[in-house]
């Protein structure tokens, strides 16, 4: 199972913060890294795989698009949420992966013909559908996506834990490579989702605060 980092940027730094709240989130100083520069993040942590979140273009105020090129020469493998509205946004990098996020993607997700879709839960329910996730799982298997990630907004910065029955759910109800990010709060729950099949665990908070070792984050792999 692929172990990548997630990486939320904002006005040019890398943040951290609980449940979805930005207005809230704040410079990442304090864990892995001592810096929230973007790059020197990368080079202090050196994670073979990242996530990036812009939250700037994500809510129309801003783009990372330049910091996130850099950023994806420095790692072998780089998934990154750019707040796609339609697939004129998708951009075309090197071990680069487009997510399409539900929260920005529209409601036509025929129109895409590559990358990841996210999907973006909060409080239960996919954003802004308010859709059943495992539900809305099982209607996007036809659609031309390379794979799907399971986006828990609400424990994100958490370290929650997982609930081991709603995993299964989730992955029984797509065909395809699958990943699952938020909540994650410890080499159990890793288990748990190799376990029920997941293809990739994205992680922040665990390795941060030292509970998931950053060797493991480095090699890339959870096996």
């Amino acid at each position: 199972m692929e172990l990548v980092l997630a990486m939320d940027l904002k006005d040019g730094l890398v943040v951290h913060g609980e449940r979805g709240d930005r207005l809230n989130y704040r410079p990442l100083t304090w864990g892995a890294s001592p810096v929230a520069d973007p790059e020197e993040f990368i080079r202090h942590i050196r994670p073979r795989s990242i996530y990036i979140a812009d939250l700037d273009r994500i809510t129309g105020a801003g783009s990372h698009d330049d910091i996130i090129t850099r950023c994806n020469k420095l790692v072998n493998h780089c998934y990154a949420d750019r707040g796609c509205r339609g697939p004129e946004d998708l951009l075309a990098l090197d071990h680069f992966e487009n997510v399409i996020g539900t929260e920005t993607a529209g409601t036509d997700l025929t129109w895409y013909k590559s990358g990841y879709l996210s999907i973006d839960v909060k409080e239960g329910k996919v954003i802004p559908s308010g859709r059943n996730p495992v539900e809305y799982i099982r209607s996007v298997n036809e659609l031309s996506f390379d794979g799907c990630i399971m986006l828990d907004i609400s424990g994100v910065g958490t370290s929650k834990g997982l609930d081991q029955e709603w995993l299964v759910q989730m992955r029984e109800a797509f065909l395809g490579r699958f990943l699952w990010g938020g909540g994650v709060a410890s080499i159990d729950d890793l288990e748990l989702l190799a376990n029920s099949g997941f293809d990739g665990a994205i992680i922040a908070t665990a390795l941060h605060y030292g509970i998931i070792p950053v060797e493991m984050i480095r090699r890339g792999i959870f096996c």
